[in-house]
């Protein structure tokens, strides 16, 4: 990948000068590569990639390939959160549809290798746009267009045939909605380390009103925006969806709604400015409206969009607790890589604006 990346193994200095970043023990990856895909052993080199807030993503050097390393993130993981073993099925299933994937490599269950289970993937060349330094020099029609690509991936994923794609069994669609409910409220519970006024109330409100989800079925990314894509503007187009851990089979407006708070929520307000999951996307940056988002989508797939309101506040709920789960690992000093101080500021703000969606009517 492409993405700015800070190579440990060149920059640190003192006592840890030369040595690879924390979660990736080379040695073992390398014996455990000569044993398992022997046209990979040899030196190994590896550096985080900056940008992730959750999984830890790592650029490999085999020999003279390239290749992309996922992890969980270092202490403090919760349950079910960060599954490699569903992120390296999923893109293995989509390899032969539209919706574009890198290219899987391995996956390794056994933590004695690096500490966790993790996986290997093809490089892909691209960019992951994520701040106003990346998007400002992109001219309006690229911004139009590079939007307009990531809605069109969306709707090819949702119109993804799950039983075709051998996925038939990656979720349970019925009741999925208000599992999402539950599910995010007990990962705030287990986040929680201050007072979050109102976002017991959100929690409340979104249980208590949990539509029928007549869309049900669908492949579910579970966090789709666009700096999870990889992307190039020369020409215009996602050369990969990225950060599958938390895909299953579900509700697609799930995944409208929360890239809507992503985009409209934060993207269009001055928490946009600086923050390393708002800067550079939405209004405020130059790109299409949220409005034009959802029309380009819904004249793309056979997805009911209807009122979103209740899908917005459960992706304000959502981001909500994964920013909370980030701050608390930051408060702990289990982060790798910069921008984790302001994330803890976004809580209250989409707790907000939460709060306001899912009393509409």
């Amino acid at each position: 990948m492409t993405e700015p990346a800070v190579d440990h193994t060149q920059t640190t200095t003192g006592p840890d000068a030369g040595r690879p970043p924390k979660g990736v023990d080379l040695d073992r990856l390398a014996a455990y590569l000569a044993e398992h895909r022997p046209e990979l052993a040899g030196p190994l080199h590896a550096r985080l990639i900056a940008g992730g807030k959750s999984n830890l993503t790592y650029l490999l050097g085999a020999g003279d390939r390239e290749l992309v390393l996922r992890r969980p993130p270092l202490g403090h993981v919760l349950a079910t959160a960060h599954d490699m073993a569903r992120e390296h099925r999923v893109i293995s299933a989509l390899a032969p549809t539209d919706v574009p994937v890198p290219a899987a490599v391995l996956f390794c269950a056994d933590e004695a290798v690096i500490g966790a289970p993790f996986y290997l993937m093809e490089k892909v060349d691209g960019e992951v746009y994520r701040t106003r330094q990346q998007t400002d020099p992109l001219t309006d029609g690229q911004r139009h267009d590079l939007a307009m690509a990531m809605m069109d991936t969306l709707a090819a994923l949702h119109m993804v045939e799950p039983t075709t794609a051998g996925l038939a069994d990656f979720g349970r669609p019925e009741g999925y909605l208000g599992r999402q409910v539950r599910r995010w409220a007990g990962q705030l519970d287990r986040s929680r380390s201050r007072d979050l006024p109102g976002i017991d109330e959100l929690r409340d409100a979104l249980a208590d009103t949990v539509p029928e989800g007549a869309n049900a079925g669908r492949i579910v990314h579970g966090d789709y925006r666009l700096d999870n894509l990889m992307a190039s503007v020369d020409p215009v187009a996602v050369r990969a969806v990225l950060d599958w851990e938390m895909a299953t089979l579900g509700d697609p407006l799930a995944d409208l709604g929360l890239l809507l708070t992503y985009w409209s929520v934060l993207g269009d307000s001055e928490l946009a400015e600086g923050n390393p999951v708002a800067d550079g996307i939405g209004p405020r940056a130059g790109f299409p409206t949220g409005d034009e988002l959802i029309n380009r989508y819904a004249g793309r797939s056979d997805v009911d969009v209807g009122p979103l309101h209740w899908h917005v506040a459960l992706g304000c709920f959502k981001l909500a607790v994964i920013c909370e789960g980030i701050h608390y690992r930051h408060t702990l000093g289990q982060t790798l890589g910069g921008g984790f101080d302001r994330i803890g500021d976004m809580v209250a703000p989409l707790v907000d604006h939460g709060l306001h969606a899912v009393r509409e009517k």
